[in-house]
């Protein structure tokens, strides 16, 4: 501990936090949220926003003593169709109510949350739903024939299914049924033989006695979140709830609010995804805060109205999310306005200084960047609030978070300020492990032999500067070996994104098309709307900031980057987005 404590990130901390945060609440998650429907019984817990053309923007809102109870009569229900302790229930669900009932329904009953993308294909349902052993699941009716298609190469014995509209405001809800539901994929009929409405189980829970299991929060698992599969099948990493109590708990603590429970989050990061599921959900359901529920952040226009009727003051999001907001015609003509916001948060992918620059002087918050990891659930890492952001820095370790860099050739040698190594980290909010994957989960956590718990190997490659700033340099999969030399994508991507007419940018390595053996990086480009670019023009632009060595030779100009839901790129599907479009310098 004498070591942990001399680490210089501490000096930075703004003023309140220490090295510790010890101890950290000891509940259950979901007793979080009864403690809340208790205190902060009357206070809207999240809004459902829906558009008529006439009213313009109308919200349903349901309180946080709705929320418990609803969770509580679904809990009874679930408990009733034989789900206990420990068992696995899948969701595929958007940003809803329903996910919010639904999740924590099945904490109550000391099940596993295990939350599905829905946009996933089918054979990556079908592995994830199988690997989590889930026998129900709970879907959103434009999903509820697909998954039917594939059920029977799983294990799933009941589907549960709900409709969008339930907890639209009355109008919109009522237009969406007539006019929408039918053309957006949303009508569903009829279930087939066994499934049911999450409707009637709600009503049916209501008569129901339901007495909750013994749940131990340091040992017991709440979720299993499946990693974004950015290089290669997406593992399942096992958290407690003890975990997913002291991140939130953290969180909480590094905002610095003075009343949380005044704060309004814009809930567009996807609950799915563990950053949405702890940083807003989790977030929100502790401290009494209300969340802006956005089902689809693709859909910038409608991001867009929730800002300007709801008015969050805080915002997690991702750069291409940010970025995307700050472009808006609306946003860049002030004809919307972002002043609503305290803070944001920025995480999942690098944060361009550019993007960072515009959304800061479009909303006057501060955007800070941090760093989480799905077996870290959510965060590990940030910028302090009191203080400017460094640049491209994923900020420094959160109370309680140890992290070093270590020697790329024998992974134990600890590095010194400046050098390159790749990140290790042991935090309260650490995972069990993989599920079902004890060679993997042995690679990932890891006994340095210091008498204390595993390391977390994160596969980042990463540099720590003079005050405990980590910057990330890249993955240590992705790192390409060019002419003896180690090349990271990441720094490349960062120089051809500073080109004014680069709108976004992915890196990868690809095999030299004459030389076996031998790497070559390949840069896919999306150039802004109304620019232009060469190759040539690109290269020489790299020129001026890298090595030879580091300079991108072959491009492709795309439409849009392959990407994961919140915003990862999918540098495994860059070659094959770009193959038919190859030139090389």
């Amino acid at each position: 501990m004498a070591d942990f404590l001399s680490r210089p990130w501490i000096k930075v901390y703004d003023a309140g936090l220490g090295a510790s945060l010890e101890p950290y609440p000891p509940e259950c998650l979901h007793v979080q949220l009864e403690q809340t429907a208790i205190k902060h019984a009357d206070k809207v817990a999240c809004i459902t926003s829906g558009r008529v053309p006439v009213a313009g923007r109308l919200g349903a809102e349901l309180t946080w003593s709705q929320i418990n109870s609803a969770s509580g009569q679904l809990a009874a229900a679930l408990t009733e169709l034989g789900v206990r302790k420990g068992d696995a229930v899948a969701l595929i669900l958007p940003n809803c109510v329903q996910f919010i009932v639904a999740f924590y329904a099945i904490l109550k009953v000391g099940g596993v949350v295990a939350a599905i993308n829905p946009t996933y294909p089918p054979d990556r349902m079908v592995h994830q739903v199988n690997d989590c052993g889930a026998r129900v699941l709970i879907c959103l009716t434009p999903f509820y024939s697909g998954f039917k298609r594939i059920q029977a190469q799983t294990k799933v014995e009941r589907v549960i299914a709900t409709r969008i509209r339930e907890y639209l405001p009355r109008v919109v809800g009522l237009l969406f049924s007539l006019v929408r539901e039918k053309k957006s994929g949303h009508y569903l009929g009829s279930l087939l033989a066994g499934d049911l409405w999450l409707q009637d189980l709600l009503r049916h829970g209501k008569d129901l006695a339901f007495q909750p299991p013994v749940i131990d929060a340091g040992h017991d698992v709440a979720i299993y979140q499946y990693t974004g599969g950015t290089t290669g099948v997406a593992k399942g990493a096992m958290a407690t709830h003890r975990a997913l109590v002291a991140n939130t708990h953290t969180m909480q603590r590094w905002l610095g609010a003075a009343h949380l429970a005044d704060e309004r989050l814009l809930g567009a990061i996807p609950f799915f995804h563990v950053y949405g599921m702890v940083a807003v959900l989790a977030f929100a359901a502790s401290s009494g805060g209300c969340i802006i529920l956005v089902p689809n952040a693709r859909d910038i226009d409608d991001v867009v109205d929730n800002i300007a009727v709801w008015r969050p003051t805080v915002f997690c999001g991702v750069p291409a999310l940010f970025n995307a907001i700050s472009l808006n015609p609306r946003v860049s003509s002030r004809a919307v306005d972002l002043g609503c916001f305290k803070a944001c948060f920025s995480g999942s992918a690098p944060l361009a200084p550019s993007v960072k620059l515009r959304f800061e002087e479009l909303s006057g918050a501060p955007l800070r960047e941090g760093f989480g990891m799905s077996e870290t659930p959510t965060a590990t890492h940030g910028n302090p609030m009191s203080r400017p952001g460094k640049d491209q820095s994923i900020g420094v370790p959160f109370p309680d978070v140890e992290c070093r860099i270590v020697s790329l050739d024998d992974e134990r040698t600890e590095l010194r300020v400046g050098e390159v190594g790749e990140m290790i980290i042991r935090s309260p909010n650490m995972m069990l492990g993989y599920l079902n994957l004890p060679d993997e989960t042995a690679i990932a956590l890891r006994d340095m032999h210091d008498g204390g718990p595993p390391w977390l190997f994160t596969g980042d490659i990463a540099r720590m500067d003079a005050e405990g700033f980590f910057y990330i340099v890249d993955r240590k999969k992705d790192m390409a070996l060019i002419g003896g030399f180690n090349v990271y994508p990441t720094t490349v991507e960062k120089v051809l994104a500073s080109h004014p007419a680069v709108g976004e940018v992915g890196v990868t390595r690809m095999p030299h098309p004459q030389q076996d053996g031998v790497e070559v990086l390949l840069a896919a480009i999306v150039l802004r709307a109304g620019q232009s670019a060469t190759p040539a023009e690109l290269v020489q632009f790299q020129g001026e900031h890298l090595a030879p060595y580091e300079v991108a030779r072959r491009f492709a100009f795309v439409a849009e980057l392959p990407k994961t839901a919140v915003g990862k790129t999918l540098r495994r599907e860059l070659l094959a987005a770009a193959k038919q479009n190859i030139v090389t310098v």
